[in-house]
């Protein structure tokens, strides 16, 4: 898993749509590892969409300039008409997703488009790492944070190499290039329960619902994705696809 630059096939996605920012960030790093560099990503932001396929209508796809298209569609549906209809007939060799506009850890990758893109070239067998930055309440994203460290992490995690069925999770902490305090491989955190509705009126006096924001402090608990944000230090987390859990799997074919 590692190819020299001018033979190195890399698609990126995201999940917050083509025209965003950090999308922009991410093909420059693409561009500081390869000459072959494609661009499949939502028309529109796709956060919150999660590993989920357009099932219930036609898909649109629009070339914007050379190697660089649209789908109106999910993270999922854009990795799937990449490599099935626009690279068939040589696939990507790696898949960037990101760089996400806010962290993905803990329970919240299972919500992540930017993950999800990540899981959906994983399930055809390519090397795929999500990119997120962190930020906080009231702050402009860092993007110079990944910039600056995601080309030498992603080249060691290529020459490293990982299973088939693993992604990589990679997040980079609300902190400038110069605050980040290491790098932490660490396994996915678990949140309290945290999530809350907030219930309002419209102007025609219509109750309206939202989803509230995630509390600034909170037990995290053992060292995790989590822990290592709030240490300032850039976290690298393998994934597996297979959700099974085999401690209950054999405890359950022993009763059945």
């Amino acid at each position: 898993m590692n190819p020299k630059k001018d033979s190195l096939r890399i698609l990126l996605s995201n999940d917050d749509g083509i025209h965003a920012p950090g999308l922009k960030a991410l093909e420059k790093i693409a561009h500081s590892l390869s000459d072959d560099v494609w661009v499949v990503a939502p028309a529109t932001e796709q956060s919150g969409a999660g590993h989920s396929l357009t099932l219930n209508r036609p898909l649109r796809l629009h070339k914007l300039s050379n190697k660089r298209f649209s789908v109106d569609g999910t993270p999922t549906d854009c990795v799937l008409m990449a490599i099935e209809e626009l690279m068939d007939e040589k696939k990507p060799d790696l898949i960037l997703s990101g760089i996400n506009n806010g962290s993905n850890v803990g329970d919240d990758v299972t919500y992540s488009g930017t993950v999800a893109a990540a899981m959906e070239g994983t399930s055809f067998g390519i090397p795929s790492i999500a990119l997120s930055q962190e930020i906080k309440s009231g702050h402009p994203a860092k993007w110079q944070t990944a910039l600056d460290h995601a080309p030498a992490i992603i080249q060691k995690l290529m020459e490293t190499g990982w299973p088939k069925n693993v992604l990589i999770n990679l997040n980079f902490p609300d902190v400038i290039t110069q605050s980040v305090m290491g790098i932490e491989v660490v396994g996915q955190g678990f949140r309290p329960p945290y999530k809350s509705i907030i219930k309002s009126v419209d102007p025609r006096g219509n109750h309206y619902y939202w989803l509230g924001p995630i509390p600034e402090r909170m037990d995290l608990g053992e060292p995790s994705d989590l822990t290592a944000l709030r240490d300032h230090k850039i976290a690298i987390t393998p994934l597996h696809l297979d959700l099974t859990h085999s401690k209950t799997l054999h405890r359950l074919q022993d009763v059945f």
